[in-house]
């Protein structure tokens, strides 16, 4: 089994893309996260969901979690809505890391191992600098279970 075996056609966004935006095709897709282009179309990187979560969550949650206990619900229901102004560009880490970006061939062991990597729960296929689409972490493992 290689790459383009399980590869299938994914959405992507850009940098200018609103975050509002990702997380409804995150949510509505079901999807573990998104590929991002730049404004020339090529792949740029990829933005798991977690990353688009973490701007709802103030950063003194992040670094002290019981603080998240004595915040009520509607403060936090507010913090979710925080999302309108902010665009993809704002979600993605600010040191670039290693692209889970692999070619139609690669066997199902060398896409898992890209996955653990580089903590991507999406693996963008490319051929010849064109997107081809991706391998999920549900399609892998779909996989992996069935065989």
């Amino acid at each position: 089994m290689r790459a383009r075996d399980l590869t299938a056609p994914f959405p992507t966004v850009t940098l200018d893309t609103s975050v509002h935006e990702a997380a409804r095709l995150l949510s509505e897709q079901r999807l573990p996260g998104l590929i991002v282009l730049d404004g020339r179309g090529r792949l740029l990187s990829i933005l798991p969901g977690t990353q688009v979560l973490r701007l709802a969550v103030p950063a003194y949650c992040m670094e002290d979690p019981m603080l998240t206990r004595v915040v009520d619900e509607a403060h936090a229901d507010r913090f979710l809505r925080s999302l309108a102004d902010r665009t993809v560009r704002d979600a993605l880490p600010e040191q670039p890391r290693e692209l889970p970006i692999t070619d139609p061939d690669a066997t199902m062991l060398e896409v898992a191992a890209l996955m653990a990597r580089t903590h991507s729960p999406v693996v963008a296929v490319v051929e010849d600098r064109q997107l081809l689409g991706a391998v999920t972490l549900q399609a892998l493992m779909d996989w992996a279970i069935t065989t």
